[in-house]
């Protein structure tokens, strides 16, 4: 049987926890695009290729099948079943590397924006596996958020905008971090993802 107050510290341990994650959800905040980048945005998120992997050869095919191996073991606690785990997986490698970002580090920011939770949703509204602000999608899509909660697009909006924000800080990943949560020049939000980016390199 289960005391009382072992009950009421597992309550406070898991308010606490509501706590972080809610403090540390994305919350990018809307700022004007010039033409030109909207456009190149827009079109980075349009493409409905299927993320399907190809490989130039024989070694990198088994180098992202180790990948998948042992990133597959890790992620069993949060999504128990292969098939939906070896998918999310297979599509987050793909809109990573399509967007030029290391899937470690991708792994990371939905860890602790979202948790790995498809369905979830902030405080301020952000949406899905990287917590996407709504307003993205008016202006880079047809304006429907509720989209954002599908996995491929919600991953490819997500690493679409963290590569925009790489770039727009010259590559400064800190800084390009805390832009994505909203918190630019800040410290809790990118070292919480650069300390859980460690739990996903090979």
């Amino acid at each position: 049987m289960i005391s009382r107050r072992t009950g009421v510290l597992s309550v406070l341990t898991g308010l606490a926890l509501l706590f972080h994650e809610s403090t540390l959800a994305g919350a990018q905040i809307e700022e004007p695009l010039v033409d030109a980048v909207r456009s190149a945005l827009t079109s980075a998120v349009s493409n409905s290729a299927p993320p399907v992997p190809e490989f130039a050869d024989t070694q990198s095919r088994l180098a992202y099948l180790r990948w998948l191996g042992r990133m597959s073991e890790r992620l069993k606690r949060q999504k128990p079943d292969w098939n939906v785990r070896r998918e999310f997986l297979q599509t987050l490698w793909y809109e990573s590397r399509r967007a030029g970002l290391e899937p470690a580090l991708v792994l990371a920011l939905v860890q602790v924006e979202s948790n790995f939770r498809k369905f979830a949703v902030s405080s301020v509204g952000a949406r899905g596996y990287m917590q996407v602000m709504p307003f993205w999608t008016r202006l880079l899509g047809d304006g429907d958020a509720a989209k954002l909660f599908h996995m491929q697009t919600n991953l490819r909006f997500g690493c679409v905008i963290l590569r925009h924000y790489l770039d727009r800080e010259q590559g400064d990943l800190f800084l390009a971090l805390g832009r994505y949560n909203g918190s630019r020049g800040k410290t809790p939000y990118p070292n919480a993802v650069l300390g859980a980016r460690k739990h996903w390199e090979l």
